[in-house]
């Protein structure tokens, strides 16, 4: 069904409306997942509706791109401003399953499909990470099945026409995407892991429930705890908890722990806290462990040259927006940018023109063969 000349038995122009069409529609569900996979709540049950007022949005204002430019952006029922993500998302979708189409379609229709399928998988990835700093499963492993199983059917995303070794080749970049990155966060670990603080003699520091603040600055947990083995180290002079105090001990704060001298408490319990201490150690993160399955993913649909290329750029264009944003005055916001946008970004490159340039850029065999009848 497939094959060039049953698609083009239909005028090409028509088959790049359907597409945009068809993003539109996919990019209307990609707003439920994005709002709803990071509060852990089901894509599919219950249907659309206003989170303020909980009205059930009928089949006819559920159109995408029209419903949200004829209510003004409103709900229907509550008139709540709807955010214009919505929208654009939408479009967005739309605008990148045409593209796809445009630049893939007349050599494959199935290859524009897989990929419009990945690049969905980017957009939903995108947006949730910008604003919860978390890939959720769902796509990343998610994107790992749909990877091996889109080379089982479109053997030619590896530039290949048996289907076993697609299959093998999505498996590599697969184990080599996931493997690579995760080297890379661990070994960043040992040599960034900490960042080692030195304040005025005998400041105060002071712990609430759910920020540490610095002489200097504020910084909620969420910045430093990236893992339940992250652990806040102090010497201190004095700490203050609520109906005791301690002289001259060694403080060490984790999510599930709080040791301070020999006593351990649970962190939950110690809302409060007030410390004296001239210098610390906060633990540091590069990426998170979300970004190795993300990248996991990618291999599984692109290869494992893609990995490889998705992880060079990514850091160039992560190192670029710090960069300008450190020169644009806005440091803190250099520090609270998530990495898995960036990767993306990088693999959709790779799509438009990287493996050619990184082809002629760089000589790497190619694989061998799997081994099999």
């Amino acid at each position: 069904m497939f094959a060039p000349e049953v698609w083009s038995a239909v005028p090409f122009n028509f088959w790049s409306v359907m597409a945009f069409v068809l993003g539109c529609m996919v990019g209307s569900f990609l707003n439920v997942c994005i709002y709803r996979m990071p509060r852990e709540m089901s894509i599919v049950h219950p249907r659309s509706h206003c989170p303020k007022c909980e009205y059930m949005i009928p089949a006819m204002l559920n159109i995408p791109l029209f419903t949200w430019l004829y209510l003004g952006g409103k709900c229907a029922n509550c008139k709540t401003p709807i955010s214009i993500r919505y929208f654009l998302v939408e479009l967005l979708t739309g605008i990148v399953f045409l593209l796809t189409w445009i630049r893939f379609g007349p050599e494959s229709a199935s290859v524009a499909i897989a990929y419009a399928v990945l690049l969905a998988g980017f957009i939903v990835a995108t947006f949730i990470d910008f604003e919860h700093f978390i890939i959720p499963d769902e796509i990343t492993f998610g994107g790992m099945g749909a990877g091996l199983i889109a080379s089982i059917l479109v053997p030619e995303l590896h530039q290949v026409a048996n289907r076993p070794e697609a299959l093998f080749r999505s498996m590599v970049g697969l184990v080599v995407g996931a493997g690579v990155v995760y080297a890379i966060l661990k070994f960043g670990k040992i040599l960034f892991g900490r960042e080692k603080l030195a304040f005025p003699e005998n400041s105060k520091l002071i712990f609430t429930e759910t920020h540490l603040h610095l002489p200097d600055e504020v910084r909620p947990f969420e910045d430093i705890f990236f893992n339940e083995n992250d652990t806040i180290v102090l010497e201190a002079s004095k700490v203050e908890i609520v109906d005791r105090c301690y002289q001259n001990i060694t403080l060490r704060l984790s999510p599930k722990s709080l040791q301070l001298g020999e006593d351990k408490y649970d962190p939950l319990e110690v809302k409060y806290m007030e410390v004296i201490a001239d210098k610390a150690v906060l633990p540091r993160e590069a990426m998170g462990f979300g970004d190795v399955k993300f990248m996991a993913g990618i291999g599984a649909f692109l290869g494992w040259q893609a990995t490889i290329f998705s992880l060079m750029v990514s850091a160039v264009i992560g190192s670029f927006v710090g960069v300008s944003l450190i020169l644009s005055g806005r440091k803190d916001w250099s520090s609270r940018l998530p990495y898995g946008p960036y990767i993306a970004l990088a693999a959709v490159i790779w799509l438009v023109g990287g493996r050619e340039w990184f082809e002629q850029l760089f000589t790497i065999p190619d694989l061998p063969e799997p081994i099999g009848p």
